[in-house]
């Protein structure tokens, strides 16, 4: 029994990668279970049997998506102390991820967010979840840097994550849409100046990206 449970987990691990790799080309909509068996070399029923409808396996493929984007950008960040370095880990983190596509189509959340921005239900609520999420642990790292002396105690939270994410995401799209990487850099020099004018001590940051 212990090894048909383990062959399972591993069996549905191997299909969720797949999806949350699929997914970030082809959208959630694309996933079903012959396309994904096909790919794989699994059979269907096999497959099937995994998960109880095609919205349980779009859902698992989101959960997915979130725990490798915790994997390559926040936890590797959680090695630094508390202040301004630690946001720049997390930023250049996502550079990173975004750019060496660790989901082919480049970011997850920001691909399966503009197909699912306007359609309600689970699978809009899971997604804006995971983007509420990121955006509030920005600010909230943002926060314990003021806390520890290392940003400004007037810096605008909310605004300058806000502007942060929108200059990584816009990396994201102009890379993913005209293969070209130079929004990176440009994403990297941006969010860099904006974090030094936070800090209390612009030496805490790198002079350049």
């Amino acid at each position: 029994m212990d090894g048909r449970v383990a062959r399972g987990n591993e069996t549905r691990r191997l299909v969720l990668d797949h999806a949350a790799a699929v997914a970030s080309v082809e959208g959630l909509d694309g996933l079903t279970v012959g396309r994904l068996a096909g790919d794989l070399g699994l059979s269907k029923s096999g497959v099937f049997a995994l998960f109880g409808s095609k919205e349980d396996l779009q859902l698992a493929t989101v959960r997915t998506a979130i725990r490798v984007f915790l994997e390559h950008v926040v936890n590797p960040a959680h090695e630094l102390p508390h202040g301004i370095d630690r946001l720049w880990r997390l930023c250049t983190g996502w550079l990173a991820y975004s750019q060496g596509r660790v989901f082919p189509g480049g970011c997850f959340f920001y691909a399966v967010g503009a197909e699912y921005d306007a359609r309600p239900g689970r699978l809009h609520d899971t997604i804006a979840a995971a983007r509420r999420n990121w955006f509030s642990f920005l600010e909230q790292t943002l926060r314990e840097a003021q806390q520890v002396g290392q940003a400004r105690a007037d810096v605008d939270r909310a605004q300058l994550v806000f502007e942060i994410c929108a200059l990584m995401e816009l990396a994201n799209g102009e890379s993913v849409l005209h293969g070209d990487d130079a929004g990176y850099r440009m994403a990297a020099r941006g969010i860099l100046d904006r974090l030094r004018d936070a800090a209390t001590d612009p030496a805490l940051l790198p002079a350049q990206a």
